[in-house]
């Protein structure tokens, strides 16, 4: 059985992020030089060398780390291995993944070599998945997106089902001053729900809206 030199990447660099560790080697290959180029491109990674010894090359990766008031610690760095040498993922430029609402990146094997998702769709062809790459970025803040909907069941323990205006439903619950209040909220009403990009199939409801707010 053939080795396995993406996940070798994969799991050495997730197990030196978890560590804490400022550096972590690789060896050198034309594979892991592309997709360590994407990782430096997109900011993952902070800086990469190439390093010889005893007639090999090997890749030196500088990881980020960000700082909080009680010092350094390591990005929630997150690499999921997709297609593998006994089984093959592929898909179309219609239907490669968006991983966390853009947050994360898609490195794909094509036709023009391993590249990212997003560069690698104008051709109508089908596409190898290799690696799905996620994290949280020094100086990164959570984003969040606030939808209006319409409450459409009641379930337990303050839960709810909301059909969005976009149409889509996701499971809304309440919390802080609507929770705090006891503001009776019943299938039928109208809200407004906070969704992070982190999950889209759920969000926290921040607003019951009025009828003359929806009026207007």
């Amino acid at each position: 059985m053939g080795r396995d030199t993406i996940a070798d990447i994969i799991t050495s660099i997730r197990n030196a992020d978890m560590d804490r560790k400022v550096t972590v080697r690789i060896a050198s290959t034309n594979i892991t030089e592309n997709i360590v180029k994407i990782l430096l491109r997109e900011g993952f990674i902070e800086n990469v060398r190439k390093h010889q010894e005893s007639n090999k090359y090997f890749l030196v990766l500088t990881l980020r780390h960000r700082r909080n008031r009680k010092g350094a610690y390591r990005t929630i760095l997150n690499l999921k291995r997709i297609s593998r040498p006994g089984l093959r993922i592929y898909s179309n430029y219609q239907r490669i993944p968006r991983i966390l609402g853009g947050m994360g990146i898609v490195i794909l094997s094509t036709s023009r070599g391993i590249m990212t998702g997003p560069r690698s769709s104008p051709r109508k062809n089908w596409w190898r998945i290799l690696c799905y790459i996620w994290g949280f970025l020094p100086g990164m803040k959570e984003q969040k997106w606030i939808h209006e909907g319409l409450i459409t069941e009641s379930l337990p323990n303050g839960m709810f089902r909301v059909r969005l205006d976009n149409e889509n439903m996701i499971l809304g619950y309440v919390s802080g001053k609507i929770r705090r209040s006891f503001i009776r909220i019943l299938p039928g009403d109208r809200v407004k729900i906070e969704v992070s990009r982190y999950d889209s199939t759920k969000g926290r409801i921040i607003y019951r809206i009025r009828n003359k707010d929806s009026n207007n």
